[in-house]
């Protein structure tokens, strides 16, 4: 029987979020790091093996040396050990002051007002602990005041309209081209308990048909799709919806910021973690520095 999963070996500690921000390939499922080694894995089915070329050329940008990139090992990795790979690495995490964040088979000490969201780790981004999802949901939880309509784009897991609701949002819809993530995000939804106010779709952004316009729009996504994305996201910043990206490395944010600038649509808040940026984009271009 064909493997499940190609396991892209890097011995070497990387940084992995940054690894993924380079390659910049949405085929590929997550990276793991792990006594020194660093793994990226691919579902059988979307490799050809031209990624090992890509990721290479990444590494020559994060170690110009080449010593990361020549030692590169590609392998073949069960479905049933992808899965306990990732349950080992996740725990308990607790982003900003409430939100507690955790895999089902994991208990985690509770504070007076903490939010707790079971999430279990599956072929599916958005754990909260990367910086881009952390920094979203660290604004999330100041944003909301209760009775906000919440559009998540690019949802993967869908923590980031699940968050939204538990802190007081009246209704949150998730959009997502991979249906895998849509499945494994539909199945969270259920442990979590959410009904109605909930909804997860698995299309485009054309697909979304909300009567009222959302207040908040929150895109989790990587430079290639928030370009391909402006026309659409930025309709919904020039109609008064508050707009959220994250997503985007450092030296990215120019181009980004220059298409959307284009379109009416200016950051008027920034915020940066290991590299990564999160942005709130308005009609107005701001009179001092962004905060």
């Amino acid at each position: 029987m064909t493997p499940d999963w190609v396991d892209v070996r890097i011995p070497a500690e990387v940084d992995s979020g940054e690894l993924l921000g380079l390659l910049g390939d949405p085929l590929v499922q997550g990276a793991w790091e792990d006594q020194g080694t660093t793994h990226l894995y691919w579902s059988r089915q979307h490799w050809n093996g031209d990624q090992l070329a890509q990721v290479r050329a990444a590494l020559n940008q994060l170690d110009p040396s080449g010593l990361s990139s020549g030692a590169v090992q590609v392998g073949d990795l069960p479905h049933q050990d992808w899965n306990r790979q990732w349950a080992l690495s996740v725990k308990p995490l607790r982003v900003g002051r409430r939100l507690v964040i955790r895999p089902s088979w994991e208990t985690a000490s509770s504070l007076p007002g903490d939010i707790d969201i079971i999430l279990d780790p599956k072929q599916a981004f958005g754990t909260g602990h990367h910086a881009t999802t952390r920094m979203l949901l660290e604004w999330l939880e100041e944003l909301i005041r209760g009775g906000e309509r919440v559009l998540d784009v690019g949802s993967g897991s869908g923590i980031l309209a699940m968050a939204a609701l538990r802190l007081g949002a009246r209704s949150a819809v998730g959009v997502e081209i991979d249906p895998v993530a849509v499945d494994c995000a539909r199945e969270c939804a259920g442990q979590n308990a959410f009904g109605a106010e909930l909804e997860l779709i698995c299309g485009t952004l054309s697909d979304v048909a909300m009567e009222n316009r959302p207040d908040l729009v929150v895109a989790n996504i990587d430079r290639q799709t928030l370009l391909l994305l402006a026309d659409e996201l930025a309709a919904y910043g020039v109609a008064g919806s508050r707009l959220f990206f994250s997503g985007l490395l450092v030296e990215q944010v120019e181009e980004v910021m220059a298409r959307y600038a284009s379109l009416g649509l200016y950051p008027v808040h920034r915020r940066e973690q290991e590299g990564w940026v999160a942005l709130e984009l308005g009609r107005s271009e701001p009179c001092e520095g962004l905060e």
